[in-house]
């Protein structure tokens, strides 16, 4: 289990990083939200809005919200999205 100000902190640092990338989402009428951060440092996110049902989603999430996460989050062992579409 991490502790509570790491995770705080981690936390604080993944929503920072979406933050760079969250207007780009919200132009086309999507967003990303975080779900957990899981003890063993892996980070869930949801698609919501528009980002929620695109085909281009997974593009997204591979070359916008990951590596604007591995970049300002390097301890992150993994980031998974729940409602990924996948075409």
């Amino acid at each position: 289990m991490i502790p509570l100000n790491q995770s705080d902190d981690i936390l604080r640092r993944v929503e920072s990083a979406l933050n760079d990338i969250r207007p780009y989402l919200e132009a086309d009428g999507g967003n990303v939200r975080v779900i957990e951060l899981s003890s063993d440092l892996k980070v869930r996110l949801e698609f919501v809005g528009n980002c929620g049902n695109c085909p281009m989603s997974s593009m997204t999430f591979k070359a916008g919200v990951e590596e604007a996460i591995r970049r300002s989050v390097p301890e992150v062992r993994g980031i998974e999205v729940v409602n990924l579409l996948v075409v």
